[in-house]
């Protein structure tokens, strides 16, 4: 075992004394040593119930035959980062906490690890670090909240997004009192778990389970439920097993087990994150995804589920219609056998999956459309490509032809949003929001739910170099690279340039003649860094463009 490197000979008794001291008996010492990375936290409604899982995989653990660790791991709640100086720390984040879990990891000498996690860059950083370590890993979701509801808001079923964030826009424009707003805050979020729609942590808890590193059911078990609980306990047991094994990460991980998370990304109509986020997972795994995968594997699968903020439904609505489990049912034909952590092949757990509610997670032939959720555009404004959720754009909006609207931050948006200054037909470009430029690649939800509670969501176009919310829906395009900080043509783009967005052939134009870019690009002079000192100058020196995930080189 690889814990034997600190447990066993002579010349370790001082490091076995330590043991003694954190309370490890001398008859524990034959047991594989598992690492439990938790990312509790006071500050993030996702992770506040985390306490009562640690225990129930310590419990596994112990059933299992191993000896369990708990060590912290960081974490930011990107609803409480949005819109401020703090959401440049949320994709950096990221690499802190693969970071972090690689560091604990190695210096201990661990044999596996559970890595428990919920929310947004928070389970991609874990799942980063289990590929990059290559030992045997489960991955643990927390689990989604269930939806809000408010008696003066006819109780109604609620959700941050959709609600809470775009209630700022509603009031804004009249449809909302103060004391509908106050009543929505508050019951919004009625307790622990992640954000009731398909963003971008819920996306990923159940891309965790069909790229085949979480246990069956896994993805949509909802954080208040005992079978959450039993999840846990039985996650204990199984990294035992695993260890024993030596089921490592990367042989579950594999190119067909991406390319199948990818499928089951857009048969849901996931978030346009997780683009980012699987890249960058692979990259640790040793493989490159290029963004036309993506948009090959969108092309073929068609788009069965509308969970909010692309539909009505909710998460809890998923779980009961059959979980993850249903929706690799549906897809069984489509996909390719990997293996899994649970020990069934992802085809044998597709067979096992049932469907209880056909409208949720819709057949394949009465699909909600013939192709997924996301799609990968390209042009004269993004060379190297932008990410658009389709999944949330209403019908007619295949085409777009709008002025630009150029601003060099968020907050310089949102102003001009919030000051009713942006018209039906404008094409909103936010940039120097990149990896590099941002840095931190910020999401707009603010400025996107501000559009679509004024009413204007299929009105008008908003194109960043930044990235969007998971719960952001309308014509919205982001990741737009290259960057404007790294001489991208979305910098050269001056207010009043037309620029045109044609879903069907995925392209996006700036239209403006070559020779007058080619002067723009001469005169192109990058703004100062907005960081001079800590880590987020750093990241934004070592940072890459998202077309590659925005790793770290």
């Amino acid at each position: 075992m690889r814990s034997d490197e600190t447990k066993k000979g002579i010349e370790r008794v001082p490091h076995r004394a330590l043991m003694h001291a954190a309370g490890v008996a001398r008859s524990e010492f034959e047991k594989p040593f598992i690492g439990i990375a938790s990312s509790f936290t006071d500050l993030i409604p996702g992770h506040v119930g985390m306490r009562v899982l640690e225990r129930f995989l310590e419990n596994g653990v112990y059933a299992g035959g191993g000896h369990p660790f708990i060590f912290g791991i960081p974490g930011i709640c990107d609803g409480i980062a949005m819109g401020h100086v703090g959401m440049h720390y949320s994709l950096p984040i990221r690499e802190l906490i693969a970071d972090s879990v690689e560091t604990v990891i190695q210096a201990h000498s661990l044999d596996g690890v559970i890595l428990l996690t919920n929310c947004d860059k928070i389970t991609p950083g874990m799942l980063m670090a289990a590929a990059r370590l290559d030992i045997p890993a489960i991955v643990l979701t927390a689990g989604p909240m269930l939806a809000g509801r408010a008696g003066r808001l006819n109780n109604e079923r609620l959700d941050l997004v959709h609600d809470a964030f775009e209630a700022v826009g509603r009031y804004n424009r009249g449809e909302l009192t103060e004391d509908d707003v106050v009543a929505m805050e508050i019951g919004a979020c009625p307790g622990e778990g992640s954000c009731q729609g398909l963003y971008t942590a819920n996306t990923m808890a159940c891309l965790t389970e069909a790229l085949g590193m979480s246990l069956y059911g896994a993805g949509t078990a909802l954080a208040v439920s005992s079978k959450k609980r039993h999840i846990a306990f039985e996650t204990g047991k199984r990294i035992v097993e695993l260890v024993r094994d030596d089921v490592t990460a990367r042989r579950i991980m594999t190119r067909d087990a991406f390319e199948n998370a990818i499928r089951v990304d857009m048969a849901l109509g996931g978030s346009t994150n997780t683009v980012l986020h699987i890249t960058a997972i692979a990259h640790e795994a040793g493989m490159d995804l290029p963004l036309e995968l993506f948009d090959r594997i969108s092309s073929e699968t068609p788009n069965i589920t509308r969970i909010r903020p692309s539909g009505d439904y909710m998460m809890e609505d998923i779980e009961y219609a059959g979980g993850i489990p249903a929706v690799l049912n549906r897809l069984k034909d489509m996909l390719k056998d990997s293996a899994t952590v649970t020990g069934p092949s992802v085809l044998e757990l597709a067979k096992r999956g049932t469907v209880y509610d056909g409208e949720v997670i819709r057949p394949l032939d009465r699909a909600y459309s013939g192709s997924g959720g996301i799609a990968l555009l390209k042009g004269s404004l993004a060379p190297d490509g932008a990410v658009i959720k389709v999944a949330g754009i209403g019908s007619g909006l295949e085409h777009f032809k709008g002025r630009a609207r150029v601003f060099d931050s968020e907050q310089h948006a949102m102003k001009a949003i919030m000051g009713k200054q942006i018209k039906p037909g404008d094409a909103i470009v936010i940039r120097y929001e990149g990896p590099k430029g941002g840095p931190g690649m910020r999401e707009m939800l603010s400025p996107t739910s501000a559009i679509s509670g004024m009413g204007m969501g299929e009105k008008v176009a908003l194109i960043t170099d930044g990235r969007f919310s998971g719960g952001t829906r309308g014509l919205s395009i982001g990741h737009v690279s290259p960057e404007a900080a790294s001489g991208g043509a979305i910098g050269l783009v001056r207010e009043g340039d037309m620029i045109v967005i044609d879903l069907r052939k995925k392209s996006i134009d700036i239209e403006v003649p070559d020779a007058e870019l080619g002067r723009r690009r001469a005169g192109f002079r990058p703004p100062e860094p907005k960081f001079k000192s800590g880590w987020l100058a750093r990241y934004a020196r070592l940072v890459t463009s998202a077309n590659t995930g925005a790793v770290l080189r």
